[in-house]
C-alpha cells in the first residue's frame, strides 16, 4: 500500500521542466498547493496537481482571450464613436466582433495547451470548435450582453468597464462548460480500446 501511495503523492521531482517560465510557475503552484493541502493534512497528489494546473493553463489562456477581446472591443468602440456610426448600439457591435475573433484565439489555445487530447483519447476539432462557440455564445454574448446592457443602460456604468466586470460571472462558468462539455474526449471503446493495448 505505501509503494502505491508513494506513486500517487506529488513531489517537485514530477514538474516538467521542458520550459523555464511553466516550470517557475509550476514550482510556485506545487509549493502553495502543498502548504494548503496540509493545512487540511491532506497529501497533494499528482492528480490534483495536474487538475489545478489545468485550470492555471486556462486562466492563463483565459487572460490573453480577455486581453485580445478587450483590444479589439475598446478600438471598434472607438472606431464607431469618432465616426458617429450606430450611435446606440455600438457598444453592441463592439462587444459582437471582439466575441467572434477572442472566441477563435481562445479555442486554438485551449486546444493545443489546456484540454489536451490524451494518448487514445479522440476529440473532432470541427466540433469542438462549434460547440466552444455555442458555449461562449451563451456566455459571452446571451449572458455577457444582458449583464453589459443591465450595467450600462440600468446601472450607467462606463461602456468601457462594465464588460470587465461580466468576468466575475462568465470565467467559471467557461471553465466548466469547456471542461466537460466542449473539449470532452472520447475515449476507446470495444475493440479500439484491445487494438491500441
Amino acid at each position: 500500500m505505501n509503494i502505491f501511495r508513494s506513486r500517487m503523492i506529488m513531489t517537485k521531482a514530477d514538474i516538467n521542466k521542458d520550459n523555464k517560465i511553466w516550470y517557475l510557475i509550476s514550482l510556485i503552484c506545487f509549493y502553495i498547493l502543498r502548504f494548503f493541502f496540509g493545512l487540511f493534512h491532506k497529501e497533494l497528489t499528482k492528480k490534483s496537481f495536474d487538475a489545478f494546473m489545468q485550470f492555471v493553463k486556462f486562466g492563463i489562456v483565459g487572460l490573453s482571450n480577455t486581453i485580445l477581446s478587450y483590444l479589439i472591443y475598446a478600438g471598434v468602440l472607438y472606431l464607431f464613436e469618432n465616426n458617429g456610426w450606430l450611435p446606440k448600439y455600438d457598444y453592441l457591435v463592439a462587444s459582437v466582433l471582439a466575441f467572434i475573433l477572442s472566441v477563435l484565439w481562445s479555442f486554438f489555445w485551449n486546444s493545443r495547451k489546456v484540454f489536451v487530447v490524451e494518448e487514445g483519447e479522440k476529440r473532432a476539432w470541427f466540433p469542438a470548435l462549434i460547440k466552444t462557440y455555442v458555449a461562449y455564445s451563451f456566455t459571452g454574448l446571451f449572458l455577457g450582453n444582458v449583464l453589459l446592457i443591465m450595467w450600462v443602460k440600468g446601472f450607467h456604468i462606463s461602456k468601457y468597464i462594465a464588460p470587465l466586470i461580466n468576468l466575475v460571472v462568465t470565467i467559471p462558468i467557461n471553465f466548466v462548460i469547456n471542461k466537460f462539455w466542449a473539449f470532452k474526449t472520447k475515449k476507446p471503446t470495444g475493440k479500439n480500446a484491445q487494438n491500441q493495448n
